[in-house]
This record gives structure tokens, sequence and C-alpha cells, in this order.
């Protein structure tokens, strides 16, 4: 087999991101499915395994590094960003997708969260956010609806919950996209399209708990009814949708509305198209805010800007500082400054 740096060259298959251990999570938990796309994601990107690492905290997400074929890491409760990180600036040539929940992401690991999307390391956090504590047994967490009862909210949660999308703008980042587990086609694209963007990724997978949340996002899901409340967004294209993708979003005034092509005089011409490369977030941050009834739940990339990453600013650095000093070599350094011989 040849062989170059130690890297495999053959071509890439699926089996080769599969682990040998038994996958343990629920039959019907949506993990299942995000794991099928990012390893059909990982064969498209045609790098072999040896490049990849999976790197997660703690929850029922979390057991992915387990259920790969390449390397992972399976860290503490909320630190799995700062793992990522570690190992992206030890060897920025790796592809590093960091893999946590909403609980592990957003309550123990906010802090960790909001940094790494700042300082854009260039990783891929792949947020599994189905609005409650599966692995501890049904608490709620910082998704839960306002008013969902939990087993530790009987009466109903009074915390506003956080918004993923909300909080990625706000940490000025610059890759956002959304989908639901088992939507495995566009997954698979939004997968390949984060591992090519250069800086941190963060792809939000809406899931339910089929044992303590399961109708959490039935709204979105439900069969009869998808198309009528979902937009999937494509870069360049028109923000059409609906059973006949007769509907779309028009912008009235500094609001967006849903309006039916062909209707008060209406055309496709007056409906938006999404452009995801926009560096300015208002619009990025009204598409993350839309919900039903109102409106239908965007999915897609929403935002893809480039920006220096963390990694290249930090390389940068260190090559200017070299340059400048006086310094070339470790033997310079020891024999700078007030030296002395010691005489037997």
């Amino acid at each position: 087999m040849a062989q170059e740096n130690n890297i495999s060259t053959k071509k890439v298959k699926v089996k080769d991101f599969k682990s040998d251990q038994e996958v343990r999570w629920c039959p019907g938990c949506g993990d299942h499915i995000i794991m099928n796309a990012v390893q059909r994601a990982m064969v498209q990107l045609g790098v072999p395994r040896e490049k990849h690492v999976v790197v997660s905290g703690i929850g029922c997400s979390s057991r992915f590094p387990y259920y790969m074929g390449n390397y992972g890491f399976h860290g503490i409760h909320g630190r799995a960003s700062a793992i990522s990180t570690g190992v992206k600036l030890a060897n920025p040539d790796l592809y590093v997708w960091e893999v946590t929940g909403d609980g592990d992401a957003l309550a123990i690991g906010g802090n960790h969260f909001i940094h790494t999307i700042r300082r854009n390391i260039n990783i891929n956090l792949l947020l599994f956010n189905n609005k409650i504590y599966g692995l501890t047994k049904g608490q709620y967490s910082p998704t839960s609806d306002l008013g969902q009862k939990t087993k530790t909210s009987p009466y109903g949660t009074i915390e506003a919950p956080f918004d993923a999308g909300e909080l990625t703008l706000g940490a000025q980042g610059n890759f956002y996209a959304r989908s639901i587990d088992n939507m495995v086609k566009l997954n698979t694209e939004i997968l390949v399209e984060a591992a090519q963007h250069k800086g941190t990724s963060i792809i939000e997978f809406i899931q339910n708990c089929i044992i303590y949340n399961p109708k959490a996002h039935d709204v979105l899901a439900d069969k009869n009814n998808k198309k009528e409340r979902q937009l999937i967004l494509k870069h360049g294209e028109p923000m059409i949708f609906g059973e006949n993708n007769d509907k779309g979003i028009i912008m009235d005034g500094m609001e967006l509305k849903v309006a039916k092509i062909g209707e008060n005089g209406v055309s496709q011409d007056d409906i938006l198209i999404h452009d995801a490369h926009n560096p300015n977030p208002i619009l990025h941050w009204m598409l993350i805010n839309m919900k039903p009834p109102e409106f239908p739940m965007a999915f897609g990339i929403i935002r893809s800007v480039q920006a220096d990453t963390y990694e290249d600013r930090l390389i940068s650095q260190i090559d200017e500082v070299k340059s400048q000093s006086e310094y070339k070599k470790l033997e310079d350094l020891m024999h700078s400054g007030t030296t002395w011989e010691i005489e037997n």
C-alpha cells in the first residue's frame, strides 16, 4: 500500500470511518443518522481517516468518538472546545470535528463555546440540540422551551432559552448552519462545506430525544406539513418554500414577511436571494429567528463568511517574532548576556 508521510493514499470508503464498537444509542435516535452523514462527508472530502479526529465532551452525542474509525478523544463535561483548540493548534493539518449537545456546549461549556467562535479556531462544531439532558435522564437544558415540563421543571421551566444561531452571531461567528437529523443529503452537503470553510463552523442539528423529549420538533418534521414549515436555503438562490413552491420570503420595510407568489402583485423577482457570504449579519440574524407558525424555519448554511483564523494569526506572529529576534538558534541564546566558564 502506497504511503506518503505515514498517511494512507488509498481511496477512502465509509467503512474506514466505522469502528468495531457496538453503537449503543437508543433505537430511533437521530444520532445514528447524523453519524451516517458525517461518515459520508468524510468520504466526499477524500481525506484519509488518519487526518480526522473527533473530540467530544459528555452526553449522549459524546459517545461519537467510540463509533468512528478515525482518531478520537472523549473529554470531560463542557470542555470539548478547549481540547479541540489544543488539537488544532498542535497539528493544524488535522480535520477536527467537535461533537457536543445543547447541555454540554451551552451550559457548562458555554464559555468555551463562545470564545472558540470568537477566536475563529478552524474546527467543525456539531451541536446536537434536542432541548433536554438525555444522558442524565431528562432535566431541562439551556435550549428547553419556556414552560417546558421536565424532571427538574415539573411545573414548566421559567427560563428563556438560548438560540444557538443567535449565540454564534453574537460571538462574531462566520459560519452557522442548521438542519434536522433525518435530512441526510442536506446534512452531508453542509458538513462537506463546513470542513472546507476556514474557521469555526457551527452546525446545529435539531433532533428529538425519543425517550425524554420525543415531540420537541414535531411541528417542523411532520411529514404532512414540513414543506410549509421548512425553508431550505441555498446561497444565490431565492428563498422559496411551500408544498407547491409558491411561497417566499420578502423584505417589507425593515421586516421579513411570507408572501405568496402571484398574489398581491408579488412575483418571483420580489423574493429575497440568499446571500450566505454577506459580512453584514443582520439578515442572517433575521433568518435564524424565523419560527413557525408565522414563518418557516430556515435550514441549510445561513452564514458563511471568510476571516483570518486564530492559528493563522498565531503562526504569523511567531514567524514575525522569529524574524526580528537576534537569537536564531538555542546556541545564540545560551551565549547571550553575561557568560562565564567554570574551571575544574
